[in-house]
Formats: C-alpha cells, sequence, structure tokens
C-alpha cells in the first residue's frame, strides 16, 4: 500500500489527476454530458500514457462528474448526470432560500465522503460485498426493481394519486421499443427511431432542464428583480453536521452495496438513500422542500457507488455501473484481467487504483468546497443568458447521447409537458423512477418466470435475497399507511374528563 501511495503522488500522476477533475466538473455540470460520455470519449488519449496516469485521469473524470452533477441541480433545478436528480430536490431549494453556499458545500463536502467510505469499504470488504453481487440472478434483480418502484409514494409529493399516474405513465414510456425477451416491436408504431426505445437521460433533460426554464420564463412578469446575493457560509455548522450524520452514514452503506450489484448504479442508489433516509428521520415533512438531510444523503449517494461498483468490477470482472464497464476495456488495453486473477497478478496495481480513489475524492473535496463561490458566479448573470445557455447545453446534451436528433425531439417535448405538469402539480420524480426500473423489473421477471419449470411467481418462494427484498418493498409500502392511521386515529381520540 504505501508503494503504490508513493507511485500515485508522484508529479505527473497528480497533473493528469488534475486535468482530469477539472474535465469531470466541466462534463458533469453540463446536463446530459455524464460520466459515462467523458470517460469513454477520453479513454482514446490515455493509451498514450503510463497505466497509472491513464486510469488517475480517467478516476479522476469518474468521481468529480458525478460530485459536479449536483451543481447545476442546486443552482438551476436541472441535474448534471441521472445521479444528482435527487440533489435537486432539496439543493434547489435550499438555493432558493438564500443557502446557495450551504448546498453546494454539503454537495462538495458529503460526495466526497461518500466516496472515501466507499473506497475504504473496497480495501477491507471487497471479497464479501462480490460475493454477495456474484449471487444475484434475474429473480434478486426483479425484487430490486419492485423495492425501488415502491418508493414512488415517498416521491409523489401531496398527492400520492397523482404520484401514481406519473408512475404508470413512465411504466409504459418504458414498454415502448423492442421486447426484452423476443425482439418483437412494440408501441413503435413503424418508427425506426422508436425500436431501441426511449431514453431517460433525454426525458429527463426535457423536465428538469428545459422544462424549469420554460417556466421560469412564463412566471418572469409575475417575478420581481431581486439583486444578487452573496451565497453565505459554505461550511455547515456542528448543529447541521449532526442533523446530517445520521443519513450520511446510511446512505455511504445502501450506496456503497448497490454499487456492487451490477447495472445497478448512481441514480437508483441515490434514490433509494433519500427515500430510507426520509423514513428514518424526524423530519420528513422537510424533504422535498430544502432538507439538509435529503441533501447530505443524496450527495453521498452519487459517489458512494463508485467504491461498490470498482469492487465488483476488480474481484469479478463484472462491471457495477457503466462507467466501470468502460473501465474495464481500459484495464485489458493496459494488459490487465479484471477478476480474481488481478489480485494475484497485479496485486501492486490494485493498491494504486485504491489509492487514486482515495487522491481523486480528497481533490474532489476541495476543490468543491473552495469553489463553490467560483461556481455560484452563474448566479451573478442575466436571468436570459442563463436560460439560453442552460436550453443550449439542454440541446448538446441531449444529442451527445446517440448523436441523435430524436433525441433532441424527446428532450423539447419532454420540457413542454414539463410545464404542463408543473402548473398542474404532477410529481416528476415518479416518471423517472418507472423509467430508470421499468426495464430491469420486466426483464428480469420474465427470465425469472423461464427459469422456473412451470412459470410459477412461487419460484420467488425459493429465493431468500429475493424474498427479503419483496418483504423490504411490502413493508416500505404498508408502514407509512399504518403509522398515518395511526396518527389519525391519536388524533382523533377526545381526551376523557372526570
Amino acid at each position: 500500500m504505501v508503494d503504490a501511495l508513493i507511485q500515485t503522488l508522484q508529479p505527473s500522476v497528480l497533473l493528469y489527476m488534475m486535468i482530469g477533475v477539472v474535465l469531470g466538473i466541466f462534463i458533469g455540470a453540463l446536463p446530459g454530458l455524464t460520466a459515462t460520455m467523458g470517460v469513454a470519449i477520453l479513454i482514446p488519449l490515455t493509451f498514450w500514457l503510463q497505466p497509472q496516469e491513464g486510469l488517475a485521469m480517467l478516476i479522476a473524470i469518474y468521481c468529480s462528474s458525478i460530485f459536479a452533477g449536483g451543481i447545476p441541480a442546486i443552482l438551476l433545478n436541472a441535474p448534471g448526470t441521472p445521479a444528482s436528480m435527487t440533489t435537486a430536490w432539496d439543493g434547489y431549494e435550499l438555493n432558493k432560500q438564500g443557502k446557495t453556499g450551504l448546498a453546494l458545500g454539503v454537495n462538495a463536502i458529503y460526495s466526497a465522503l461518500g466516496g472515501i467510505i466507499s473506497t475504504v469499504f473496497l480495501l477491507v470488504a471487497a471479497f464479501p460485498i462480490s460475493r454477495v453481487a456474484l449471487s444475484f440472478g434475474p429473480p434478486e434483480y426483479f425484487a430490486l426493481a419492485i423495492f425501488g418502484l415502491s418508493m414512488m409514494i415517498s416521491v409523489s409529493g401531496k398527492s400520492i394519486s397523482k404520484g401514481l399516474i406519473m408512475g404508470f405513465v413512465g411504466l409504459f414510456i418504458a414498454t415502448i421499443g423492442l421486447d426484452p425477451m423476443l425482439s418483437m416491436p412494440r408501441f413503435t408504431f413503424g418508427s425506426t427511431s422508436l425500436l431501441d426505445g426511449i431514453s431517460f437521460i433525454p426525458i429527463m433533460i426535457g423536465l428538469f432542464g428545459l422544462g424549469e426554464v420554460l417556466s421560469q420564463i412564463l412566471d418572469s412578469n409575475k417575478e420581481e428583480k431581486v439583486k444578487p446575493k452573496k451565497i453565505g457560509r459554505i461550511l455547515p455548522n456542528k448543529q447541521e453536521r449532526k442533523l446530517m450524520r445520521k443519513p450520511f452514514w446510511l446512505s455511504s452503506m445502501i450506496s456503497t452495496i448497490t454499487g456492487a450489484i451490477p447495472g445497478a448504479g448512481g441514480d437508483i442508489a441515490s434514490m433509494i438513500s433519500w427515500e430510507q433516509s426520509k423514513r428514518f428521520s424526524k423530519n420528513k415533512e422537510k424533504f422535498g422542500k430544502g432538507s439538509l438531510e435529503g441533501l447530505s444523503a443524496s450527495s453521498t449517494a452519487n459517489n458512494a457507488v463508485i467504491g461498490g461498483a470498482f469492487t465488483t468490477m476488480l474481484t469479478l470482472g463484472l462491471p457495477g455501473d457503466s462507467v466501470t464497464a468502460i473501465l474495464i476495456g481500459a484495464l485489458m488495453v493496459y494488459g490487465m484481467q479484471p477478476g480474481p486473477t488481478l489480485f494475484t497478478d497485479h496485486v501492486d496495481f490494485v493498491y494504486i487504483i485504491i489509492c487514486l480513489l482515495f487522491l481523486a475524492n480528497i481533490l474532489v473535496l476541495f476543490i468543491g468546497v473552495f469553489g463553490a463561490n467560483i461556481f455560484s458566479r452563474i448566479m451573478l448573470v442575466k436571468r436570459e443568458i442563463i436560460w439560453a445557455s442552460v436550453i443550449l447545453f439542454s440541446i448538446v446534451g441531449a444529442y451527445a447521447l446517440n448523436n441523435s436528433l430524436f433525441d433532441v425531439w424527446v428532450m423539447a417535448f419532454s420540457g413542454v409537458i414539463g410545464v404542463v405538469l408543473r402548473k398542474l402539480d404532477f410529481p416528476l420524480g415518479p416518471l423517472i423512477l418507472a423509467l430508470i426500473l421499468g426495464p430491469m423489473a420486466e426483464s428480469n421477471l420474465r427470465r425469472s418466470l423461464s427459469m422456473s419449470l412451470d412459470g410459477s411467481l412461487t419460484y420467488f418462494l425459493t429465493r431468500p435475497i429475493t424474498m427479503t427484498l419483496l418483504t423490504i418493498a411490502v413493508l416500505s409500502l404498508i408502514f407509512p399507511l399504518i403509522k398515518g392511521l395511526y396518527f389519525k386515529s391519536k388524533n382523533n381520540k377526545k381526551p376523557v374528563d372526570f
């Protein structure tokens, strides 16, 4: 470990890591330009470097872009990455309350701490976590998706019925494209552009980016022009740190384990962490309205996934998410095969990767905190320039995903729909949640049924992990109802006079 640390502290390695952090912040802060896209684009440039230098840049891009996705989420309510969608729910509200600096500080600090904790987890518990991930089959993935979908009620806001409507709309959109088992077209209406389905990223950019801008434009005459204010303090005080302690540790554990599950990703982890932090909080009513607990949970989840994803990639050769899938290819080009043999043939390089993860998250911490004033300068720019920039970046981000004009039209249509939904007070979270988890639930349900002898649902009863996840999902749905009825009956009780 000491030798690995010495190699990672070489000036050339630190230089390329700094370059990666800067590029990652630029990529993450632009709505639609994901960490996956940034790493994929820049991998060819790293093949000319030494392995530790190339991976330093790629890991830095990965860590910093995930963190940076929270910057536009807080300032503009336009998540820069899918994992930062939940950051917008509380971060943007804090921004509107005049706590911009605190929101940016919490995002930077807890993103970095989440990444550091997950890296420690990678260091001390790589093999146990990877063994759990290896035992996941189609039934377990289906149960995980159902557990995630059970959170629709929690992200529905004031109206559960409206939230469920949006969730079912999202599930329908998720069925568009080729059937996952038979590859038959569904709801494509003869259009080749719909054969691959509708990606949720252009929809997310439209709903949260373009939709927010259009809503602000329509309401601009009603708003008084406010002079720019200072962002205020950046570091949370002792009382605020104590308040955020529980969601931080809870989110760190949930997200690290979720990251170790191949294909789960930061978007799922952030939603689960935010929702579970809300359940265990004494201030549930503040979540989604500027809660520091909610912001710390989602910020921690963003980068806490990374250590778990690297655990699965390094020990089993399975990608924990889309970025680590690309990094597997990078390691193979460097002559290293991710998997159990990596820990015997190149154990020194495993420690180098772990040290790079530590250093990248430390850089995110310092740059995120000391750069908060720079990031907030966007608030000093005229609203018209901000609106034009967000619209331009939304178009570029939607097009860059697949180099497709169809995605741009999807983004534009979603933006218009987003304005209408805001006016009608429909929550947007359940729609995105269903778009992410719908395909995962459907494909793994059908695979599970094909694995059973008679296609019976009783097959799920024979899988302990599946039953555990499904039980938790049912309890997650029932507990709020029971709790609500309990408090309602308790409040209706009249005191007895003697």
